[in-house]
């Protein structure tokens, strides 16, 4: 491999895919497709049905996710996952065409995505290519109509995780959060706090709530559980905003 293109794929609607990001994928020689186990098989799907719409004719290679250790230290284990994705990358591509390897990321490759940091994992490292993609949090804004920051005001982006463990970002004002699988709004004082939250988004299944956290966080969490059991996995992620007192 040496050249590797990382192409952000919006949040799962072909129509999100950019010209830039069309042009990429007919010119590729090869498409890496990750397949992430049982249940999961919509995620392939859905990136199968992307560079269809695309126009692409390149080689799809699949290869299988490995899986993250739960037994070792958070850093650790996202370390070693990454080693072992790196490597799977590179059996997959053993008898590949001559010519740009294409990864299809979702939303952008530069904002809570780790391919980039795999992708220095690689021998060479092969020369690397990002196509921008429409984010998650574009994608959240526009479906609730909702700015993402107030006028002169500053949005801090984070993750369920750090909400979790370290609570409200001190000074913050707005707070985008992603990756969160456990709904950690739950763990802060909702009082003066409103919520936009989205999961599915751009796509037909999309589903939207809002409102103050006190009254839209239970309805949330009520609606997450009935879309994850129905689809076996869920995109989502949420803006929460101190209220004017």
């Amino acid at each position: 491999m040496t050249e590797l293109w990382l192409i952000g794929i919006g949040t799962g609607n072909p129509a999100q895919l950019t010209l830039e990001g069309r042009q990429a994928l007919r010119e590729a020689a090869c498409v890496l497709l990750p397949r992430k186990g049982p249940g999961k098989d919509d995620l392939a799907h859905l990136r199968l049905a992307i560079l269809a719409d695309s126009g692409s004719a390149a080689e799809v290679i699949p290869f299988d996710m490995p899986l993250r250790d739960e037994s070792l230290p958070y850093d650790e284990r996202v370390a070693r996952w990454h080693e072992a994705i790196a490597a799977r990358w590179q059996a997959a591509l053993e008898d590949a065409p001559e010519g740009p390897v294409a990864l299809l990321v979702w939303g952008d490759p530069g904002l809570y995505d780790s391919t980039l940091r795999i992708a220095a994992r690689l021998p060479g490292p092969p020369r690397l290519r990002v196509v921008p993609g429409i984010t998650a949090l574009q994608a959240l804004t526009a479906a609730h109509a909702t700015p993402f920051n107030t006028i002169n005001g500053a949005v801090t982006v984070t993750t369920g995780r750090r909400l979790r463990d370290g609570g409200w970002p001190e000074g913050a004002e707005s707070v985008a959060v992603m990756l969160d699988g456990a709904c950690s709004f739950r763990s802060l004082p909702p009082e003066g706090l409103r919520i936009w939250w989205g999961a599915f988004l751009g796509m037909p299944e999309q589903i939207l709530e809002h409102g103050a956290l006190c009254e839209a966080g239970p309805r949330i969490v009520a609606r997450r559980a009935e879309a994850r059991a129905r689809h076996g996995w869920i995109m989502d992620t949420y803006l929460l905003r101190r209220e004017p007192v």
